[in-house]
């Protein structure tokens, strides 16, 4: 998501990997996970923390350290007795505390470590069952009736499509057209349309922005169309709707009718709209992919839509909001509500509610590939299995230790192949 500089500033200053020392050079201190590849454990399974410490002091040191564990709600688990450890100078140890976790979750643990003359702290998050996770959605009744009449409206707009041809970045082996669009509201979205100049019909895969991001070409693939959308307010979408302040998730929020995202989840699948109204598009193999808020328009996107025949989301936003909010912290937000007398939390997650993938996630019927950074603090892990432990169909995921609000560059390919095997494709290399 990312839109407050000063905040994103606080996360990484914050957030688990930056370690805060005294005294330099110090001991430096890594993540490892020896016992589990990637920081997910089974449930019934002892739970792991484990970090590398490297001496890069002048002499030998006696390294006095202490484990804290808490939830992702930073609520105590349990705190270790002090242990001690030498290392020689130049060399490295791995340590570990192995916990009792009371529930599936995801859980934080923390090394503080001291030495004569410095001190050193680092956490890491692991998780144990996430699959096991389920909490309630928190729909309205009229939750369905909302939805199905908003996608009527949509249906009311004439899309006008009108595909202009880029010239300039049709040399290769595709082309390159701008396609512009109506969608809910009467608003013109656009976005960047790939062909292949093979015959057709093709696959497709739709890529969806993350917040504020900018979709463009990617001049990828000769045998699958790509089309590169951007909703109302992004890239090249901003006709009606600006981009700056980048504000998308409290515009018009006191009410569901005319929020922020009930056009852009609608804006998404006007996109379907386009790509089924092409004789070179296979309509029975269409994707959608994005990371962050992407993620979350590619989950309301194949809820919405049955047309969508992979889902593909990595760190996803717009996934249960209560748990987000315990899990994150966004002043943004905090200062939005405290605007007028009348908005209380209650009132705000009341219509976030309508927009809240989770709540969707029942209507998913197509096989969802999904991405995790396990350290994120963006979209916390456990929002993202918020949503996908409530999928009804297919669905795996990759979870990448390391990462925060990422994924490992390996992801994408990873995914392009899932996809490409489910359209009868060859795997790219």
């Amino acid at each position: 998501m990312g839109n407050v500089k000063l905040v994103m500033q606080g996360l990484i200053v914050l957030f688990v990997f930056v370690s805060v020392a005294y005294g330099a050079p110090g001991i430096h201190i890594r993540p490892v996970f020896e016992k589990s590849d990637n920081g997910i454990f089974d449930e019934n399974k002892e739970v792991h923390f484990g970090f590398e410490l490297n001496n890069r002091l002048e002499n030998p040191v006696e390294v006095k350290f202490i484990w804290q564990v808490v939830t992702d709600q930073k609520k105590s688990v349990s705190k270790s007795a002090p242990s001690t450890i030498e290392i020689p100078v130049g060399e490295k140890r791995v340590v570990s505390h192995a916990a009792k976790i009371p529930g599936p979750g995801f859980y934080k643990g923390t090394i503080i470590c001291s030495w004569k003359g410095g001190k050193v702290n680092q956490t890491v998050q692991v998780g144990y069952a996430p699959e096991k996770l389920l909490p309630p959605l928190t729909s309205e009744p009229d939750f369905e009736k909302f939805w199905k009449e908003s996608l009527a409206q949509l249906r009311e707009i004439d899309p006008q499509y009108q595909l202009m041809h880029q010239q300039e970045l049709s040399r290769g082996e595709l082309n390159v057209y701008e396609v512009r669009m109506r969608s809910y509201g009467n608003i013109r979205v656009r976005g960047w349309y790939e062909v292949p100049k093979t015959k057709g019909p093709h696959p497709v895969v739709l890529r969806v922005p993350g917040y504020g991001s900018n979709m463009k070409p990617i001049g990828r693939f000769k045998d699958m169309i790509v089309f590169s959308f951007n909703p109302r307010g992004h890239g090249n979408s901003q006709e009606d709707i600006k981009g700056k302040p980048s504000n998308y998730w409290v515009r018009g929020l006191d009410n569901k009718e005319g929020y922020y995202y009930q056009g852009a989840y609608l804006d998404c699948v006007r996109a379907v709209d386009f790509l089924c109204s092409r004789k070179e598009v296979d309509s029975k193999r269409i994707a959608v992919k994005g990371g962050s808020q992407g993620g979350g328009l590619s989950f309301s996107t194949a809820a919405l839509d049955p047309r969508i025949s992979l889902c593909a989301p990595h760190i996803p936003f717009l996934t249960n909001w209560d748990l987000y909010f315990k899990t994150s912290h966004w002043p943004e937000m905090d200062k939005w509500i405290e605007g007028k007398e009348s908005r209380t939390w209650q009132s705000t997650l009341k219509t976030m509610s309508y927009f809240d993938t989770m709540n969707m996630a029942p209507w998913i019927k197509c096989p969802v590939f999904m991405g995790v950074g396990l350290q994120d603090a963006i979209c916390p892990p456990v929002t993202n299995f918020a949503v996908y432990n409530h999928l009804k169909g297919k669905r795996q995921y990759r979870v990448y230790p390391f990462n925060k609000h990422n994924v490992d560059k390996t992801f994408h390919p990873l995914v392009f192949n899932w996809m490409r095997k489910h359209f009868g494709l060859n795997p790219i290399q």
